[in-house]
This record gives C-alpha cells, structure tokens and sequence, in this order.
C-alpha cells in the first residue's frame, strides 16, 4: 500500500518537544517499510493548499498523520484531519471530532463530569467556582508534551481568588492560556488503548511512573524536563514500570474500565493514551486523554506495546487497520 507520512516542521532551532516528530516519522516510516508498504513524506505547513495539491500528485492509499501541531500552536492540528475528511482520503489516529473534543483540556473534564468519570477539581481564570483551598498544578489548557510545567507549577491557594491571581500571574510569564487543577498527590499511572486488526478494542499493559528516586519535598509529576531534558535528575528519576503486586489487581482492572469508557464515550479511533492520577486511598482521577499520542520508539506507547507482546511493527500496522474501519479491500 502506498502511505503518504504528514508531519509538521519544527522551527528551526526548536525544542526537543518540537522536534521529536521527526523521530516518530523515521520510527513509522520504518515499521511501514517493514510491512511492505511503500511511504512517501509530506512536510504539513498551514499551507492547506499546498498540502492538497501533494496529496493529489502523489495520490496515496492512507495517510498516516504525524501533525501534532500547525502555526505554534497544537488547536490548528485539526486542519490537517479535516481537510484528509473532505478529501476523503483514509487517516490514520484521530478523526477531526476526536481532535476538537479533546484538544480542551478543560472541556474534557467538563466532559469527564457528565459521564460520572473521576476528574479532580480545576478553575479557570473567568470562573469562579466555589472551590476551597489547597494545592493545586497550574497547566496549559490547549498545548500538550508538558510545556511550561515544572514544579513552580505545583502550588498552594488559600481560595479560588488567589488562584485566580497566580493564573493570572503565570499567563503573562508563559504566554499560554492556563488552568488549575486540584494537584492530586499520589501515584501516577498511563494505560494505551488500540483497536487490533479485527477491529477489538486492546488495553495495553498499564504503566507507572516510579517517582522513589525523588526527594521527599519534590513534587512527584512529569513536567517538561521529565519527557525531554535528557541532561536532567527529573528525565532520568522517572522510569516507567510495568511491574505490579497482587494488591495492585483491582486498581488495575478499574483503570482498564475507565480507560474503555472513556474511548468509547469520546468515541475515539486508532489508538489513544490516558494519564491517571490515584490519590492515598486508591482512587484514580482521570489528568488527560491523549489522541494521537507520541510513536517515537523510547516513548510510553511504544513501551506498553511492547509489554502487551505487541511488536512496534504490529502496533503501526493496526493503527493503519483502523483507518479503513480495519476492513481494507
């Protein structure tokens, strides 16, 4: 099959978060070529027209989409599945309705509410809820990969008008539109999900994020040195474990039920990764839901693949089954 590869172009000069696209595009171009399949790039910039007019002379069979992020910013990305929709040319990962639904993290937890799934509680600069006082993580409401989270970010407010304050505060140093979230101390837990080539819907092994080599003071999240600052203590003292005791069973099995709720709720496609947080009395807390998320080979789906018994090649193979509705002529 012939299969277009879409990403966008980091600036240059841009950060390892940015420019980790073009690890995932050598990795994906890799496992197709494994399975036979015949890949060509397509550099994606907001020049929809341009992207069309490739498309149409290259004339591929599916696309598989790495677009993370168009114009600076990742809540242009839906153009890119939006405009695959009109064309009508297969896709691989989320569709356009999946991208819009989720792309507000606030939204989703508005949304989490409705369908009686557990979310912590959050404000939002032009609200004021009756929200008491405590700690609380300040978090960019539309841009994903941890940018702008460090352990400033985990904070006290004595009242939702002092939150509101740092909100403010913290908007003006990052030029990012923020939220706050109710910081749940406890553990911290990523479960993928795909839909394998008949079309089922798989859980893949649960990871942990082993936060033991932390200092008793430091804040136990994965901020933006954790994912991308391979120079720093917080990349290498937050390993991924896969390993559980029996006690663990049960939290397990609900956060398998949770994560299939939510995908089916939210109605997703492809392939799709939930970050939890379990606060002191084992109680999860839905933190995102990640359409789309990274394929890069040291990543966590890769990981849980992997622990699944799920070969990386496998794994983009069934992302490109899903894209035909997993029923390819």
């Amino acid at each position: 099959m012939k299969i277009a590869i879409i990403h966008n172009i980091p600036e240059q000069g841009a950060p390892e978060s940015d420019l980790d696209v073009l690890k995932q595009v050598l990795a994906v171009e890799q496992a197709l070529s494994e399975s036979h399949h015949e890949t060509i790039r397509i550099p994606c910039t907001l020049n929809l027209d341009g992207l069309r007019t490739a498309l149409r002379r290259h004339r591929p069979q599916c696309v598989f989409n790495l677009v993370e992020s168009l114009g600076g910013t990742d809540r242009l990305a839906v153009l890119v599945p939006m405009l695959l929709e009109s064309m009508g040319i297969p896709f691989t990962g989320a569709t356009s309705e999946n991208l819009l639904a989720t792309a507000d993290k606030v939204s989703v937890k508005r949304r989490l509410r409705e369908l009686e799934s557990p979310t912590a509680d959050w404000l939002v600069a032009d609200e004021t809820p009756d929200l008491a006082g405590g700690k609380f993580i300040v978090k960019p409401r539309y841009e994903h990969a941890s940018i702008g989270i460090d352990d400033s970010a985990v904070l006290e407010a004595g009242n939702a008008q002092a939150l509101k304050h740092i909100l403010a505060h913290r908007t003006t140093s990052l030029g990012l539109e923020l939220f706050a979230e109710r910081f749940i101390a406890g553990r911290e837990f990523n479960v993928s999900i795909i839909t394998d080539n008949t079309g089922a819907v798989k859980v893949l092994s649960p990871a942990e994020i082993d936060f033991s080599a932390f200092p008793e003071n430091k804040p136990r999240i994965v901020g933006y040195d954790a994912k991308w600052s391979s120079d720093s203590f917080e990349y290498h003292a937050t390993p991924r474990s896969f390993e559980f005791s029996p006690d663990d069973q049960s939290l397990l099995s609900l956060l398998n039920q949770l994560t299939v709720k939510i995908w089916n709720s939210f109605n997703l496609r492809g392939y799709a990764r939930i970050d939890y947080r379990i606060d002191s009395g084992n109680n999860p807390f839905v933190l995102e839901i990640n359409t789309n998320p990274c394929l890069s080979l040291d990543a966590g789906f890769a990981a849980a693949l992997h622990n699944s018994g799920v070969t990386y090649s496998d794994g983009i193979e069934s992302i490109v089954d899903a894209a035909f509705g997993n029923s390819r002529e």
